[in-house]
C-alpha cells in the first residue's frame, strides 16, 4: 500500500488527502473524484471548480463548493449561460465565493460554449479516457498535466472555453473519472479489486 494512503474512520484505505474522518472531503473522494460521470451539470461543475482553482489551493475552492452551486444556479448549463452583466456584478460582491470577475465571466462564457460546442464536452471527454491497469504508487507519480490534457485543452480553447490550461484540464479529467488517479492501496484505486480478489 502506498505511504500516501491512510486508513479512514470506517477502516477503508483512502488517499491521504481525503483525511481519516467522515467529512465532505472524504465523501467527495469516495463518491466523486475518479468516478466516471456523464451528467452535464456535474461535468460543468468540475470544469468550473478547475477555473476557480487556478492559482489557489484545492481545499480553498472545495470549501466553497456549496456556495458556488448556489451562485451558479446548481450548475445548470442553460441557466448559467443566460446570466447577465448584472449577475456578474452581484457575484463579484458575493463574499461566499471567490470574487474574481475574470473567472466569473469565464464560467458564464464556458456555459455558453457548452451549449454550442461540437463535439460536446461529454464526447470530447470520452475520447480522452485513460484506463489504468496499475494505480500510481505515490503522489510523486501523479503528473500535473499530460500530453492528452494538453491536446484536450487546445480543443476546448478552440471551442471558446476560457481558463482551460493543461493543468486545470488534467484536474477536470481526474474529477470526472476520465482517469482514475486514486493511489495504490486506496479502495477506489484502479487495481484495488484485482489485488483483493478472494479475500
Amino acid at each position: 500500500m502506498s505511504s500516501d494512503v491512510i486508513i479512514g474512520y470506517d477502516g477503508e484505505p483512502r488517499c491521504e488527502w481525503a483525511g481519516a474522518e467522515d467529512t465532505a472531503l472524504s465523501r467527495y473522494h469516495d463518491e466523486v473524484w475518479g468516478t466516471r460521470t456523464h451528467d452535464e451539470s456535474a461535468m460543468f461543475e468540475a470544469l468550473t471548480l478547475g477555473v476557480f482553482q487556478a492559482g489557489l489551493s484545492w481545499k480553498v475552492v472545495f470549501n466553497k463548493r456549496d456556495a458556488f452551486r448556489q451562485a451558479f444556479r446548481g450548475f445548470h448549463v442553460a441557466e448559467v449561460a443566460a446570466m447577465t452583466d448584472v449577475d456578474v456584478d452581484h457575484l463579484v460582491n458575493d463574499a461566499s465565493i471567490i470574487r474574481n470577475r475574470s473567472k466569473i465571466e469565464a464560467t458564464i462564457s464556458n456555459a455558453r460554449a457548452m451549449l454550442s460546442a461540437s463535439p460536446s464536452l461529454l464526447v470530447l471527454a470520452q475520447s480522452y479516457e485513460m484506463p489504468r491497469k496499475r494505480a500510481p504508487r505515490s503522489y510523486a507519480e501523479l503528473p500535473t498535466s499530460t500530453p492528452q490534457a494538453e491536446d484536450f485543452a487546445k480543443r476546448l480553447k478552440a471551442q471558446g472555453y476560457h481558463f482551460v490550461g493543461p493543468t486545470s484540464v488534467y484536474a477536470f479529467m481526474q474529477n470526472v473519472g476520465v482517469i482514475n488517479d486514486h493511489l495504490h492501496g486506496c479502495f477506489r484505486a484502479a487495481d484495488y479489486r484485482t489485488a483483493h480478489q478472494g479475500e
